[in-house]
């Protein structure tokens, strides 16, 4: 049993890996979910990429998920490239059991450090990835540009497994 594993699931899901053909339903959820989306074509080419790895919360007995994440894995180390949750799906606890698979996977693939950005004020995330353990380690001032032209920082954080 992971320390992971300590976690309650929510009934009726299931996560499983993704591939490509699930490129245009990714960049359906991560238009939904931030203000500079990603298109189906560079879903695709992350999909494809060697050292990519992605999971996908799929709800009952769904063909399309309802959430994913991706991280691309470099030797011991991985960068969780983004994470997200269709916005039907959101506040009811699925990303706790698609991240805690996630890490486990990076894990299994002799990852040792997790690296990760995060929007100041993305107060949903922030708490997600605390409660796995991540800390923060840097700051990037002004790094992501909001819709509305604004701009925020980004926070870095780091997990060891």
């Amino acid at each position: 049993m992971s320390f992971f594993d300590l976690f309650k699931r929510p009934s009726g899901l299931r996560i499983d890996p993704l591939g490509t053909d699930s490129a245009s339903r990714l960049a359906a959820i991560h238009g939904a979910s931030f203000a500079q989306p990603w298109s189906t074509l560079e879903f695709e080419r992350l999909l494809g990429e060697r050292g990519v790895v992605g999971d996908g919360v799929f709800l009952g007995s769904a063909t399309k998920p309802s959430g994913f994440v991706l991280s691309r894995i470099v030797l011991d180390e991985a960068e969780i490239l983004t994470v997200a949750i269709a916005p039907d799906a959101r506040g009811k606890g699925y990303s706790i059991p698609l991240l805690e698979r996630h890490l486990d996977e990076l894990s299994r693939r002799a990852v040792r450090n997790v690296y990760l950005e995060v929007e100041e004020g993305n107060d949903p995330a922030l708490a997600l990835y605390r409660r796995f353990g991540f800390e923060e380690t840097g700051r990037r001032e002004g790094y992501y540009q909001k819709a509305d032209g604004t701009r925020v920082a980004a926070l870095t954080m780091t997990l060891g497994l």
